[in-house]
């Protein structure tokens, strides 16, 4: 492989993504990277013994640490870091999980252009990497200095790698400690541990979850050692808040929840539809991600788990949806079915595209029946989208991947 290429992917990554980075760390200082504000004075309250789960950021944000307090501590480093340095290092190290999902997600299309002509790897490397960079929730992680496609890149890193230098299930662990949301992989590696399926895979992925479990639980409690009164408040008060995180209703928000929310539904009617949602659509998911697991496609394994992540999940913010990266890849697979790429594609531009900001302005539009009815829907577009792709993953993924074979 010529090495010279690499620097020159490199140059285009990084001409194709200034105008975005720019513009973001180029904005108004109360409105730059405010969630990477959140984890920094997080780790500021911990270094100077304040009550990590009392303080909130400067106004005009006003936002509060949400996040378990292992995040606190692991946030420490930034809090010695000048803001402006922090701004540049956080967004360097989103770059490099994009990089490192990218890497993961596409392999089989990156190893066949690799053995086709060895110059094409990382040229359609770096377009893959600019491609996912412009998707929506991969814009927003850059914009608010968010920590998501840093967890799918560790959740990936542990299920794809063919020959881990650490043990696995350890990064799955850690995320998990972080934010609670890819705890989901626990219950992914639980049914594939004891779901049948080849016994050699079946006891790795019982090593993988016992190994998961343990380094979430040290990393949950070692917290206690270090700052004790934080993390009581966290489990015993700030976790139970769910005010903490935002207006649940808002158009950001694209979980079930999220899209009942808005329905203004009596609560009691909105929080039985949303159990029994998450019941049929987890059920649905878990199945469909076991058996692309059992069929040697884990790719279509972890991103059906991903989307469990952002699916049933109370709060799901539109970044939350990083996972879509994964998702293409699952779709493009070794990028040799055309229809397979076609789609991957019409997913990307979906993805892409403000669509839920096109259903708030039809909503204010005041159209008689068809502001309420479908400025509602194409407000809930990601979600929606979110639930189709369980289903095209589990069900027209395989049926196309074994149409293919049989050809």
């Amino acid at each position: 492989m010529p090495l010279w290429a690499w620097p020159i992917a490199l140059l285009i990554v990084a001409a194709a993504v200034a105008p975005l980075v720019m513009h973001w760390l180029g904005n108004p200082d109360d409105q730059r990277l405010v969630d990477l504000d959140v984890y920094r004075t997080g780790g500021e309250a911990v270094l100077a013994g304040r009550p990590v789960y009392d303080f909130v950021t400067p106004a005009p944000q006003l936002l509060p640490f949400t996040y378990p307090p292992i995040a606190a501590l692991l946030a420490t480093p930034l809090a010695m870091m000048s803001w402006p340095l922090a701004q540049w290092v956080w967004t360097a190290g989103v770059f490099a999980a994009l990089a490192v999902a990218v890497g993961f997600t596409f392999r089989p299309v990156l190893e066949r252009a690799g053995r086709t002509q060895a110059v094409l790897l990382p040229l359609l490397f770096a377009f893959l990497v600019v491609m996912c960079t412009f998707l929506m929730p991969i814009r927003d992680q850059v914009r608010f200095g968010q920590v998501d496609i840093l967890l799918v890149a560790l959740c990936l890193a542990d299920c794809a790698a063919r020959r881990p230098w650490w043990p696995r299930g350890f990064l799955i662990g850690l995320a998990t400690a972080v934010k609670l949301t890819p705890g989901v992989f626990l219950i992914y590696l639980l049914i594939t541990a004891f779901g049948g399926g080849d016994q050699a895979k079946v006891l790795e992925q019982r090593r993988t979850l016992y190994t998961a479990v343990i380094t979430a639980s040290l990393l949950t409690v070692l917290p206690l050692a270090v700052i004790p009164q934080d993390t009581w408040d966290f489990w015993f008060s700030a976790l139970l808040d769910p005010g903490r995180v935002g207006a649940n209703n808002a158009t950001t928000n694209q979980s079930i929840r999220g899209m009942l929310l808005r329905l203004y539904l009596p609560d009691w009617l909105t929080s039985v539809i949303w159990v029994a949602l998450v019941a049929a659509i987890g059920w649905y998911g878990f199945r469909y991600a076991r058996r692309a697991f059992q069929d040697g496609d884990t790719m279509t394994a972890v991103a059906l788990t991903g989307l469990m992540a952002v699916l049933l999940s109370p709060v799901a913010w539109i970044h939350h949806l990083a996972w879509v990266v994964v998702v293409l890849g699952a779709i493009v697979g070794t990028g040799t079915d055309v229809v397979r790429v076609r789609v991957g594609l019409a997913v990307w531009l979906y993805y892409v595209v403000p669509i839920p900001w096109w259903g708030v302005s039809l909503r204010a539009a005041e159209i008689p029946v068809l502001s309420p009815v479908l400025g509602k829907i194409v407000q809930n577009a990601y979600g929606l989208g979110a639930v189709g792709l369980v289903f095209l993953l589990g069900v027209w993924v395989r049926q196309r991947h074994y149409t293919t074979i049989t050809k």
